[in-house]
């Protein structure tokens, strides 16, 4: 099996740049599995194709703002080139794993300082071979204040409200990335859902 086997041809002009409101007027594809015909629906539809003793499973993580812009450090001063990490996992207090751009220049020992500090300096201890950098950062950054939520690479537009790349039950902050299915549910729905009797688990 290749990956290009699941390449396809998804034209710029129908992905969304902005998301709709309500949560649940998005759009909803169904696929009849005894005829195989597509029906184009609402994701508010969803109740119709559920009944009492279904078991939906839902991901309760919160986006935390793990995308962080800088520079490199050039004489001493931010006036280097610009850098991109992406947080993955806290090892420590003050050191991550994480993906940084442009990968070929954060070697081990590069400095950089983000955007959003003002003397704090982000130091890469280690760039295993997969890739993945250990950066160490100031102990007791807020990384709340000084991140932004990390958008897919399809998204071109800036959020204007971070609570909308977050799911209404988001409860464990923790995840670098929404569970982008769930954010279609309203309160809503899914009292219309437990009204039928489907179960709601969340983990």
């Amino acid at each position: 099996m290749r990956t290009d086997d699941f390449d396809y041809v998804l034209p710029e002009d129908l992905i969304a740049q902005a998301p709709v409101e309500p949560r649940d007027s998005s759009r909803l594809l169904l696929l009849d599995r005894t005829s195989d015909e597509l029906q184009h629906r609402n994701f508010s539809n969803l109740p119709e194709y559920l009944e009492s003793g279904d078991v939906m499973v839902f991901n309760d993580a919160r986006v935390f703002p793990a995308r962080l812009y800088g520079r490199k450090l050039r004489g001493g001063k931010p006036v280097g080139g610009k850098v991109e990490i992406l947080l993955l996992e806290q090892t420590a207090e003050d050191t991550w794993r994480a993906i940084g751009r442009p990968g070929r220049r954060l070697r081990k020992g590069t400095t950089f300082k983000l955007d959003s500090l003002r003397n704090e300096l982000v130091e890469v201890l280690q760039v295993a071979d997969d890739g993945v950098r250990t950066v160490r950062f100031p102990v007791g950054l807020d990384l709340s204040a000084a991140g932004t939520v990390p958008l897919p690479p399809y998204i071109k537009l800036p959020l204007n409200n971070s609570e909308r790349y977050q799911t209404v039950y988001a409860r464990s902050e923790g995840s670098v990335a929404a569970p982008t299915a769930g954010l279609h549910f309203t309160e809503n729905l899914l009292d219309n859902i437990r009204v039928l009797g489907v179960e709601a688990v969340f983990v």
